[in-house]
């Protein structure tokens, strides 16, 4: 029963993340959308934030599970913009979770440079592997490749937050080219 019940609760918390954003992720509203008293809730979440927590890493699981499962084929570029389209995909899917998961601070999230280099990011760690082969096969000038991923991560995610804000006149099929061109120009400053 108590699986059940956190699950609800976490379902309900998404679907007002979704609607609303995470300002409307409240013990109270939470608490009325499943049934149950808000007290109830901390039984499953010692607090708000560890509610919004769960909401974000059950984000990166699941675009870390869309990662996974590309194909890492074709050239270097190729691999990344995969990896680009996987990232907009979810981010267009799922705006109001992608600024939780990116831009709020939260508590225990991964921070750069420890958690990164030390692999416990599955989401930056497939274009570091892709960069990382990139740089042994002389593709891409050596370089530090936890900074480089860190870069186009920061690249990307502030051309998202610009769009899902709305400072971006333009379709998303537009501004998916657009980040790839972006990539593409990137790239071409560090190639070998």
């Amino acid at each position: 029963m108590a699986a059940t019940t956190a699950h609800k609760i976490i379902d309900a918390a998404r679907r007002l993340l979704d609607k609303e954003g995470a300002q409307s992720v409240t013990m109270r509203r939470v608490a009325r959308a499943v049934g149950l008293t808000p007290m109830a809730i901390y039984r499953h979440y010692p607090n708000r934030n560890g509610l919004l927590n769960s909401l974000a890493d059950s984000g990166f699981a699941e675009l870390a599970a869309k990662l996974a499962k590309l194909r890492r084929t074709g050239t270097v570029d190729r691999q990344l913009l995969k990896v680009l389209d996987v990232l907009l995909d979810h981010a267009f899917d799922n705006p109001r979770l992608f600024e939780l998961m990116f831009l709020t601070k939260r508590e225990g999230a991964r921070q750069y440079p420890d958690d990164f280099t030390t692999r416990r990011s599955p989401t930056a760690n497939v274009p570091a592997d892709v960069i990382a082969h990139a740089m042994e096969r002389g593709y891409l000038r050596k370089d530090d490749v936890w900074e480089i991923v860190f870069e186009t991560g920061a690249l990307i995610q502030g051309l998202l937050m610009l769009y899902l804000g709305g400072r971006m006149a333009m379709s998303s099929s537009e501004f998916r080219a657009f980040c790839h061109r972006s990539l593409g120009r990137y790239l071409n400053g560090i190639r070998a």
